[in-house]
């Protein structure tokens, strides 16, 4: 038999027993005990899972911030959004655009000042773009890649540890079926005796895929660290474009204060005349 189809084979063996093993505990009817995780592994693992449930959550209401429209929340978007010299207009350059044509078109103290709110909105539509592509950068990116990297590799290695078990407690099934067939423990059929050098084998496969498993969700806190400091760019990205829309729109209101003390009327006071 060639060794490809040796593999196969066995994979297949293996595949099936897994079925087996996994039926017959969810109904019930398995003839060995569940093996447990270790605690600690296990609260590593629910660590784990609440990270990734957060962790997908935060990405998709920060991408929700970033971009409030469903329809253009794609890929060509988030592009976009990283090209500070993209074609994409914002909303406020757009604002901004129409109400300089306006103002150069009207002209007069409405059209003066429509073009002073038109330089202003993108003024606000360029800071934007620029909140846009450091969210995107220092925050949104790293917590996706942390999904689609680290913590897919955590879950592969999770579903290996569950056929580990899964084979480890095949193996004991078929251990006890021999022994019950052998006339309990200690005898020394050959059935058994393979039987027995199973479950080691199993044993020692399932403890060391339980190590690489437990390794892995060990580095969580290094991921929490790193994401903290994804946080704190954020925040400052944030605190930025805020700040600068502050200074904009402060800026903005004295013109439009100046304009209007420009544009009123004079105040003409009347000469007092005596009446003789």
């Amino acid at each position: 038999m060639d060794a490809p189809f040796k593999k196969l084979a066995s994979e297949a063996g293996s595949f099936f027993s897994r079925a087996k093993q996994f039926t017959e505990e969810a109904l019930g009817g398995s003839s060995t005990e569940k093996t447990p995780l270790d605690p600690h592994l296990e609260q590593l693992l629910q660590r784990a899972d609440a990270t990734r449930n957060h962790t997908e959550r935060i990405v998709k209401d920060t991408e929700g911030l970033l971009q409030p429209n469903p329809s253009a929340r794609l890929d060509k978007f988030v592009n976009d959004a990283l090209e500070r010299k993209s074609g994409r207009l914002t909303e406020s350059e757009n604002l901004g655009t129409g109400m300089m044509d306006a103002g150069n078109e009207l002209g007069g103290p409405y059209g003066a000042a429509l073009a002073r709110v038109g330089r202003a909105e993108q003024q606000l539509g360029g800071a934007e773009k620029e909140f846009l592509a450091s969210a995107m950068t220092s925050f949104v990116q790293p917590l996706r890649a942390f999904l689609d990297g680290d913590m897919k590799t955590i879950q592969k290695e999770r579903r290996n540890l569950i056929a580990r078990r899964l084979d480890l407690d095949a193996a004991r099934g078929r251990q006890k079926r021999a022994e019950q067939a052998a006339g309990g423990p200690g005898s020394t059929s050959e059935e058994l005796l393979k039987a027995e050098a199973d479950v080691r084998n199993a044993r020692s496969e399932f403890e060391r895929q339980a190590e690489v498993t437990r390794l892995l969700l060990e580095g969580m806190g290094s991921a929490h660290n790193h994401h903290l400091r994804c946080l704190h760019d954020f925040v400052d990205a944030q605190h930025s474009f805020y700040a600068q829309c502050e200074r904009i729109t402060a800026q903005l209101q004295r013109e439009l204060a100046s304009c209007n003390l420009e544009m009123a009327p004079p105040v003409v006071i009347g000469n007092d005349t005596n009446m003789q």
